[in-house]
């Protein structure tokens, strides 16, 4: 991985969730290539297996369900066995589901067939707060016990959901608004303890979850794209080697040590652009 500058973690202890993903996966390679030592926790533990592998030996996959607070409990257990006290946490376990998914952007009552507000699913819903809010939560009550004592550095994946909403997802833009409070929240509290705690709110990248919405089976753009990217000043999706310097920018406590209850926008002026 060719990283965009360098920054020294070692001795930095890091547990990245949801680290089979796109995203979160590249952010354990990164923070490895920066000599920190890296925990991955994914409920697809075939998928840390093969990123573990391609980081080497300071990577250590870990399956596990973010939403049991026992399975994490025993993860961070592992951990200490093979690393010792976690430091870092990147709470990035998250996504949306199908059914808290609208067909349309707009209510069209008089259609039939088409999946509105009112056919929403309440497990879809709690599912949806539950992969975003709840694991977040558990995550950080698990890990940051131990930082209290000696501090320690949190990062929230956000989104762009948080700063407004979009269409057809409710429920993935309320939790990742909530994602964005929670990290204030958090910053306000630990500060006393070191403990610095911030967000990044990707905007529009491609990933697994969301392809099939920005692409067809064919592989052409879909409106959603073409809407997505005439509102986005600099008229393309984010790659995800775009990310990497926000995070090491907020890994590095002699770079951001000032710096706690921040949402950093990575987004192509996505959130900075009204339409006119």
């Amino acid at each position: 991985m060719k990283l965009p500058f360098n920054v020294d973690l070692k001795d930095k202890i890091a547990v990245v969730t949801g680290a089979g993903g796109i995203i979160c996966s590249e952010f354990a390679k990164a923070l490895a290539e920066c000599r920190a030592k890296v925990a991955l926790l994914d409920i697809n533990g075939e998928a840390v297996e093969a990123v573990a592998a391609e980081i080497g030996d300071a990577a250590l996959p870990i399956k596990c369900n973010c939403l049991d607070k026992n399975d994490i409990i025993k993860a961070k257990e592992i951990i200490s066995k093979k690393f010792g006290k976690v430091n870092f946490l990147i709470n990035g376990a998250g996504g949306n589901n199908p059914a808290a998914t609208c067909d349309n952007e707009y209510m069209t009552p008089d259609l039939e067939g088409v999946k509105d507000f009112f056919d929403l699913e309440e497990k879809g819903l709690k599912f949806v707060f539950d992969l975003n809010i709840t694991s977040a939560f558990l995550v950080t009550q698990v890990f940051a016990e131990d930082m209290v004592k000696d501090g320690g550095n949190i990062i929230n994946i956000s989104s762009m959901n948080a700063y407004r909403p979009l269409t057809k997802i409710p429920a993935y833009s309320a939790a990742k608004a909530g994602i964005s409070n929670f990290t204030q929240w958090l910053a306000v509290h630990f500060a006393p303890c070191g403990i610095r705690c911030n967000a990044i709110a990707p905007g529009f990248f491609v990933t697994n979850q969301n392809r099939s919405l920005l692409f067809d089976a064919e592989g052409n753009p879909t409106p959603r794209t073409g809407k997505i990217l005439a509102a986005t000043p600099m008229k393309k999706f984010g790659e995800i080697s775009d990310l990497i310097g926000a995070l090491l920018w907020l890994s590095d406590d002699s770079a951001s040590g000032f710096v706690t209850g921040t949402v950093i926008p990575v987004d192509g002026g996505f959130s900075a652009y009204s339409g006119v």
